[in-house]
């Protein structure tokens, strides 16, 4: 296992066959946000994010496109999946593209590796295959169709029909690792996150596994078999192999030995790849299994999982051109417990733009500096010990409180409840100036050293609150600290000691952190 010094956290790589919508958004920005609270905590951190471009998803939409699936791919990566990253300010570390010769050179390392260990044989297989999950189906993943695929047998996912497969293939010896699955289930609980996607995996393993199909020789597009030509490898397959040819294996044994195992962050649909047939391949080949799989829900609109097929997808920019890029990364971390379905309302989002935001976070920070500029010429206040109060320490107290407690979610991967013991210090600073009053104070000299005392006080905790935050809300923080007059970049800080931040000299001039909203679709 890598040690606490270091955290390697992953997304799935994403189908170019569409364009991105907020449910890819929401899986890159948790990853950020885990990843740049872990950086800020002082450990060696690296995030992988990138695009799965093979198998015969991909070369029938290239085609019916009219260009060739590399053509394809290039331009969905160029004009969609990397511009979604700027447009919900993920910081990723790497992007992976399984076209890489990088990454296509070491696949078949990888794959001849266990041809010559004996865990791949040759076989026959039919079944029926959903070419949207590029998975062959067991019964029980198939459900009766409605409308037009009335009386036929479709995706469960996807509510699209299966297609009757027969091929010769080469298959992974996966059943011989079912034993090996259930002890490390056991031995480490946590490995697979949150306990309902643990137990449906633990159950599912329980039933027996197959041994699995791992090429195919129908089309081209794909991964060469080294060893044989004229088959490609099973997408999957090749996939997975991404979190780690990223991170040197087959050609960079110090990077891999630096950076592996990793933390996957995936959704829930695609649980079993990662936390069945993933940890398999790894014991197959001698190398250690992630770190952990933690399987997050869906985000649901209408009721029902996004889907471009059935025009439920919103595109992320369709909300950040309105609230901005902070304003998405808070409201789909704080507003879903981290791991559970969500439903999506632009009515809810409008609303915990105003009332949490702009009157919770932003009202208060503008509130602060502002007065330490009308009260104090712009001078940060350094307090007066002899005026001070329990209402000052309980602050005081609050910021340590509240900084252990949020670094303890995030180390469980439950972003939620990090930002919600963040907010906790939000709202204990709004009421600290409801009932201390410092305009009030202001109005008589005589209450000079209570008012520096209370604007001291709300200033640290201003501050407190801007490192805290600064993975979730980035932009709005970098202003902050730049109003604050605190010395390097609020990134610099370390999160998990956010309470010691160092303070300025001067405040600077703060714009409103989360403008009003005049309309929203």
């Amino acid at each position: 296992m890598a040690d606490a010094s270091s955290f390697y956290i992953t997304t799935p790589i994403f189908y170019v066959n569409d364009v991105p919508h907020i449910g890819h958004a929401y899986t890159e920005v948790a990853a950020d946000v885990l990843a740049r609270w872990n950086r800020q905590a002082g450990r060696d951190t690296w995030m992988l994010t990138g695009t799965d471009e093979h198998g015969q998803k991909i070369l029938r939409t290239a085609t019916a496109n009219g260009v060739s699936p590399q053509e394809w791919a290039d331009k969905l990566v160029a004009e969609a999946w990397k511009p979604l990253l700027d447009t919900v300010a993920v910081a990723n570390d790497d992007f992976i593209r399984t076209t890489d010769e990088r990454h296509e050179r070491n696949v078949q390392k990888f794959l001849q590796h266990l041809y010559d260990e004996g865990h791949i044989y040759t076989g026959e297989y039919e079944g029926a295959y959903c070419v949207g999950c590029e998975e062959y189906k067991q019964p029980s993943d198939l459900v009766d169709g409605t409308g037009e695929y009335e009386g036929q047998q479709v995706c469960a996912i996807h509510s699209k029909p299966v297609e009757l497969l027969h091929e010769k293939n080469y298959f992974f010896r996966m059943s011989a690792f079912a034993d090996r699955l259930l002890a490390l289930y056991e031995e480490r609980p946590d490995f697979v996150q949150p306990e309902s996607a643990r137990n449906e995996v633990v159950s599912f393993v329980r039933r027996g596994l197959d041994d699995l199909s791992i090429s195919r020789s129908t089309f081209d597009w794909g991964v060469k078999v080294p060893w044989d030509e004229t088959h490609v490898v099973y997408v999957w397959f090749d996939a997975l192999l991404n979190y780690i040819t990223a991170v040197g294996y087959g050609q960079d044994d110090a990077e891999f030995a630096r950076r592996w195992p990793a933390q996957h962050l995936v959704g829930k649909d695609i649980l079993r790849f990662h936390a069945v047939i993933w940890p398999a391949m790894l014991m197959a080949a001698g190398l250690d299994v992630p770190r952990g799989v933690f399987g997050h829900g869906w985000l649901l609109v209408g009721g029902e999982k996004m889907s471009k097929s059935k025009l439920t997808g919103i595109a992320p920019s369709q909300i950040t051109d309105t609230f901005g890029s902070d304003a998405f990364r808070y409201y789909f971390l704080s507003a879903i417990s981290f791991g559970q379905d969500g439903s999506f309302s632009w009515e809810d989002l409008a609303a915990r733009y105003q009332a949490e935001l702009a009157n919770g976070f932003g009202n208060l920070a503008s509130r602060v500096i502002a007065m330490i500029g009308r009260y104090c010429g712009g001078e940060v206040p350094a307090g007066v010990p002899a005026a001070s109060t329990e209402a000052d320490a309980a602050i005081a107290a609050l910021e340590a409180e509240v900084t252990d407690a949020a670094w303890q979610a995030i180390d469980r991967l439950a972003i939620h409840e990090a930002i919600a013991q963040a907010w906790r210090l939000v709202d204990a600073l709004n009421g600290y100036l409801t009932e201390q009053e410092p305009w009030a104070l202001a109005k008589d000299d005589a209450n000079r050293d209570r008012l520096e005392s209370v604007l001291a006080t709300a200033y640290r905790g201003l501050g407190t609150l801007a490192v805290l935050l600064s993975p979730v809300l980035p932009t709005a923080t970098a202003k902050l600290w730049s109003a604050l007059g605190a010395p390097g970049t609020v990134q610099e800080q370390r999160i998990d000691r956010a309470h010691e931040w160092t303070s300025g000299e001067r405040v600077g001039a703060l714009e409103p952190l989360f403008p009003r909203v005049e309309a929203t679709e």
